[in-house]
């Protein structure tokens, strides 16, 4: 049987930064990464936006808020020192009504206290800015807002893997355990210690090892529509003020390392975890526990700052080619729906829910013992995260193991 001491499981931008972090530390300690799909940038990772978040939509005592700041600068230092593609656009945040100003303020406040450098501007400097920008009074300037293109990134991560050291182990999927040993598609493997990195599956690896007995993986199926507009149509990401109770950020525009412009996402329940289109990913026993769970929620209406009843409705609806280009209208000027026909591919965002609390959880989740460890909520803007989040996770695995 192999053996090695450290195993991840799931290949994205969390499990390979957390394998490469571990083999940075511990250079003669054997490091596996194990994946179902056959390269990397099949989910979550290579299916995102491509933003680099600078980090003030988070309370200052929050982890998202260290780890999107510190993952803004790695990453561009890394896409610098590669020379990858990177956009740095920067983001404005618009006021659409009255009674979001109170809002920005507050955006404001929290990115001083996390150190992310933004300011208010008003109405004119906004349109300097981005000419096509609308806003009431004033809105928030993100310089350090920026664009990467996820499947490079993915692709150079894993070259610097494999260089490194670590044993990357694609189209061999996480079958189960048995005590130490844990069963795969294609045998088994003795670890001495066990990374769950798993995604959209973090929570179903997490329950064999005895945790995530709270959580549960609520599957959302994010959108984009193209601009068939030039490269150059926008100068700048743009964002409306989100309600900052939920982790969703609302349509946007984005623009993307070539320059053209992009507007979504959607935020629509999946019926399965990776409900990508038709029977794609089809489990019939997540179909039943996810719709039976969604339709909990949905009678239960609002409550403790969720209301997937109005979430689910508004969400839908955004199945429309008219309703998105809509919204987005509410934020610049000359939006024509004739100008957004391209869907592109969809992604899932593997959202954690307190099945206690009937709660969205907003804030990464880590569990674990002295043997293995469970990253439960990587959840947007965990590309962002990746790097600093990855040493975060290392820090908790050589204390648990006493290393």
């Amino acid at each position: 049987m192999e053996t090695r001491d450290f195993l991840v499981i799931g290949g994205g931008v969390v499990g390979l930064s957390i394998a490469r972090e571990l083999k940075r530390r511990r250079p003669d300690a054997s490091v596996a990464l194990l994946d179902k799909e056959d390269g990397p940038a099949r989910h979550g990772s290579g299916r995102n936006s491509g933003v680099l978040h600078a980090g003030f939509y988070y309370t200052a005592d929050s982890l998202k808020a260290r780890f999107t700041r510190a993952g803004n600068r790695a990453w561009t230092e890394y896409c610098r020192e590669r020379a990858l593609p990177l956009r740095a656009c920067g983001k404005l945040v618009v006021a659409t009504k009255s009674s979001d100003l109170p809002v920005l303020d507050e955006l404001l406040k929290r990115g001083r206290a996390n150190g992310v450098p933004v300011e208010s501007v008003d109405a004119q400097a906004a349109r300097a800015i981005e000419p096509r920008a609308r806003t009431i009074e004033r809105a928030l300037w993100s310089p350090s807002t920026a664009t990467v293109d996820p499947a490079a990134c993915l692709a150079a991560l894993v070259s610097d893997a494999a260089r490194e050291g670590v044993d990357l182990r694609w189209g061999e999927a996480y079958a189960g355990r048995d005590g130490r040993v844990v069963r795969t598609s294609k045998g088994k493997l003795e670890a001495g210690f066990v990374v769950n990195a798993a995604g959209l599956y973090a929570d179903v690896v997490a329950r064999d090892f005895g945790f995530s007995r709270r959580y549960r993986i609520l599957p959302f199926k994010g959108l984009y529509l193209y601009s068939d507009e030039p490269a150059g149509a926008f100068r700048a990401h743009l964002y409306p003020v989100p309600d900052i109770r939920n982790p969703f950020l609302g349509v946007h525009f984005t623009v993307a390392v070539d320059g053209r412009a992009k507007i979504g996402p959607t935020a629509i329940p999946a019926l399965w975890r990776e409900n990508y289109g038709g029977l794609s990913g089809f489990r019939a026993p997540e179909l039943a526990e996810i719709v039976l769970r969604q339709a909990g929620l949905f009678l239960r209406g609002g409550g403790a700052g969720f209301d997937f009843r109005r979430l689910a409705w508004e969400e839908v609806r955004k199945n429309s080619r008219r309703v998105m280009t809509g919204l987005a209208a509410a934020l610049a000027d000359g939006v024509k729906p004739g100008d957004y026909r391209r869907w592109g591919k969809p992604g899932i965002r593997a959202q954690l829910i307190n099945v206690e609390s009937k709660t969205l959880v907003t804030d990464f989740v880590l569990e674990g013992d002295a043997r293995s460890l469970h990253v439960l909520n990587a959840v947007s803007p965990g590309f962002t995260c990746a790097m600093p989040f990855a040493a975060h996770v290392v820090d908790r695995v050589e204390a648990a193991a006493g290393r």
